[in-house]
């Protein structure tokens, strides 16, 4: 989970739509499966499958950063309110999950619209 600098509610409508496409395109350059994904006003939950020998602060810079740099070109407006160069805030909350607990995150995840 992570969420853009200030928790601001920019991820609505055109955007968030674009959000999804590029989690969507990243996963599959990678050669990654979202297992789940919502993309709430503030926030962004994705359950993702990687395989080994990328770090996890890898994988995340590539998801926050590649993004970021996107959206704020596509959505110049955003530059309004964000200033710096990222359209998220430092930090994210990330967990590996076993089988067991997968179902419970995929629910979870789903559940939060």
């Amino acid at each position: 989970m992570w969420i853009p600098k200030y928790r601001k509610r920019v991820l609505i409508g055109k955007l968030a739509q674009r959000l999804k496409a590029l989690f969507e395109e990243a996963a599959e350059v990678n050669q990654w499966e979202i297992s789940e994904l919502s993309i709430m006003k503030d926030h962004v939950h994705i359950l993702i499958q990687v395989g080994a020998g990328k770090s996890l602060s890898s994988i995340v810079q590539t998801l926050k950063g590649g993004t970021s740099r996107a959206l704020r070109k596509e959505f110049p407006e955003l530059n309004e309110f964000l200033w710096g160069d990222s359209l998220w805030a430092d930090g994210y909350f990330a967990e590996s999950v076993g089988v067991l607990d997968e179902q419970m995150i995929e629910r979870y995840i789903r559940e939060q619209q």
